[in-house]
């Protein structure tokens, strides 16, 4: 699992969190869109389910909240 340094200090009443999926790839990303501007920023590789529960563990998201962004 690979963290970069997390500098959105997750604002829940700006950003939504998301999940970028490479269509090339596969690789998958969990990150936050800002809603104002609808910028992706990314927060971790997702190489597995354990990564994905981390995250939403981490930011304490439910995964239904988890928007997916191709």
């Amino acid at each position: 699992m690979l963290f970069k340094k997390d500098n959105t200090g997750y604002d829940r009443e700006n950003m939504t969190p998301a999940m970028h999926f490479s269509i090339c790839t596969g690789e998958r990303v969990a990150g936050f869109i800002e809603n104002e501007t609808g910028k992706f920023r990314d927060v971790m590789l997702i190489k597995n389910d354990r990564d994905l529960k981390r995250f939403l563990k981490i930011y304490d998201i439910d995964e239904k909240d988890l928007k997916s962004d191709y």
